[in-house]
């Protein structure tokens, strides 16, 4: 049997639908949510805000649970949730563990005095806010109501479109990863698993946990992995769901996904790039010898100097020199005019621990100006993946407009805790 895959309790159950539905009817006359507020008291008008006011909790239940399948990334990175409205704009506090160290203990009539340790906060921006619109025809509205599992072709779109604008900006963290493996230009797994040995290796060189490592491919690299034995054939795998369900699962202590979002880098710097000056440490880097000056994300090393540095600023050539700003701090003092080694474009598929990436997500705050304008607002909180989505409806000429929004922000936390496997 393999291992249980943490996506596993994201899969749609009978009747989850009916259970969310009722917890929102709850919230929605609790202290937790404020009333739905009709504009109209037109008998007409009353009598389709209330079969909008009735499909609203289904459309926006069904949509969330779609949105829980669809958004790969947030499954699997470290997620701060809270019920809390919040407003684009707000910053989320997120505490990172900090290291520490085994002690002898030392028998004695008076106890040590304990080691004091400072908890490193990050700060998240929730700056990313997100909206899909769509229209339902009167038919649609019916099935909705008729149907449990039935949800509206447009209102799936919309909610592929959010899930995809989510995967996008955890992937695009990606710029400050320095660790790769493998070879730009090339898919991974074409002839064997060392990619994945690879990555496994400078994971626990970088010193990060075995547990929660995630690896997401793009089509090509999950297509290269499924047909190698070591990740197809039961018998070596130690699972049949590689050939049955085509997903490859948890191999060389990696859950491996693929999801269509993964990234790809294009390398900036062009010429022939020299450390300008020995002895330089810390994290700014004066270099010459560029045509093009370094993107934010180019991958380099240094001669003599087996670390790899990502470059996380770069200022404008003058003449050919540049003075980068890289991740992480310079290992080894280089000498003048010591030769950099820039990776070249490449496909990043990543392998990383849960806690590299930090994602935060609340639900968006109404004010009554927007209920003063007509809109019924509901919001809803999925309880398994702690995602908030929210709907609102509103009345315009002849026609309603339904949209889903959602706030949220990420940030690359713990850049030694993930690798880009490059392809």
């Amino acid at each position: 049997m393999g291992a249980q895959r943490p996506d596993r309790g994201y899969r749609r159950r009978e009747g989850i639908g009916l259970d969310v539905v009722n917890q929102v009817r709850e919230r929605r006359h609790g202290s937790g949510m404020g009333p739905i507020y009709i504009s109209n008291s037109q008998s007409g008008d009353m009598t389709m805000a209330n079969d909008i006011s009735a499909a609203m909790p289904k459309i926006l239940a069904r949509g969330l649970m779609a949105l829980r399948e669809q958004t790969v990334m947030p499954r699997l990175v470290n997620g701060d949730f809270s019920a809390d409205a919040a407003e684009k704009g707000d910053t989320i506090d997120v505490i990172l563990p900090s290291d520490l160290t085994a002690d002898d203990v030392t028998p004695g009539t008076t106890p040590p005095t304990p080691t004091s340790s400072t908890l490193e906060k990050v700060q998240i921006e929730l700056n990313n806010w997100k909206k899909a619109d769509f229209y339902l025809t009167d038919k649609e509205m019916m099935e909705v109501e008729a149907r449990e599992n039935f949800m509206p072709v447009q209102a799936s779109a919309a909610i592929r479109a959010l899930a995809n604008a989510v995967n996008q900006s955890i992937h695009a963290k990606y710029t400050g990863i320095y660790g790769l493996v493998g070879t730009a230009g090339t898919t991974p797994f074409a002839s064997d698993a060392s990619d994945a040995t690879a990555a496994r290796k400078l994971l626990l060189e970088q010193k990060a946990p075995k547990e929660y490592r995630y690896g997401v491919l793009d089509f090509d690299a999950e297509s290269n992995a499924l047909d190698l034995a070591a990740f197809a054939d039961a018998d070596r795998a130690g699972s049949s769901s590689a050939k049955i369900e085509g997903e490859i699962g948890r191999k060389y202590g990696i859950d491996w996904y693929s999801d269509d979002h993964v990234a790809t880098h294009v390398t900036g710097a062009e010429g022939t790039p020299l450390v300008k000056g020995g002895s330089q440490a810390g994290t700014t880097l004066i270099a010459d010898g560029f045509t093009t000056k370094p993107a934010v994300g180019d991958i380099f090393t240094i001669d003599g100097d087996t670390q790899q540095y990502v470059v996380q600023a770069a200022t404008d050539l003058l003449g050919t020199e540049s003075t980068l700003t890289i991740a992480p701090a310079i290992s080894s003092a280089p000498s003048d005019n010591a030769a950099m080694t820039f990776v070249d474009d490449h496909v990043v598929n990543l392998v990383f621990n849960r806690d590299a990436f930090a994602f935060a997500n609340r639900p968006l705050a109404h004010s009554t100006q927007d209920m003063g304008l007509g809109s019924q607002i509901l919001s809803m909180t999925d309880p398994m993946t702690g995602i908030s989505l929210r709907l609102e409806v509103a009345r315009q000429y002849k026609q309603v407009v339904w949209e889903f929004d959602i706030l949220w922000g990420v940030a690359l936390v713990r850049p030694e805790l993930a690798v880009r496997l490059a392809g």
